[in-house]
């Protein structure tokens, strides 16, 4: 008994169809019917911040982190599409893994996360 895993992230957009679009275009993500997609097993993180954190941009109420197997290649596949995507090694935890940022066209904060496969 008992949660299993993230059943969905539901969110207003401006433009839903867009965006919809650019997630799949961009990241894999909700292609099938409904914007569902299938994701590997692996760890995921449930975590509150205070309202005053610094981890991801004030103007917003949560982050998306989404868990990536290759964060070199995808990154540099959102760059050569004009995306900006920002990487900082003070970010990469040692165990747990390595990040880069960008937002999506409607601004809102993104992290993917390469999990440590040494861990």
């Amino acid at each position: 008994m008992g949660v299993t895993g993230i059943g969905g992230f539901f969110f207003r957009a401006r433009d839903p169809d867009g965006l919809r679009a650019w997630y799949v275009e961009h990241l894999g993500v909700g292609s099938a019917p409904y914007g569902a997609w299938d994701t590997a097993a692996g760890p995921s993180v449930f975590a509150p911040f205070a309202s005053d954190t610094d981890y991801f941009t004030a103007d917003r109420p949560w982050m998306l982190n989404l868990r990536v197997d290759d964060l070199d290649a995808l990154c540099a596949g959102l760059a050569a599409a004009g995306i900006t995507v920002t990487t900082n090694p003070a970010w990469d935890m040692p165990g747990v893994g390595r990040f880069a940022r960008l937002n999506d066209p409607e601004g809102n904060p993104l992290e993917l996360w390469q999990p440590d496969q040494a861990g």
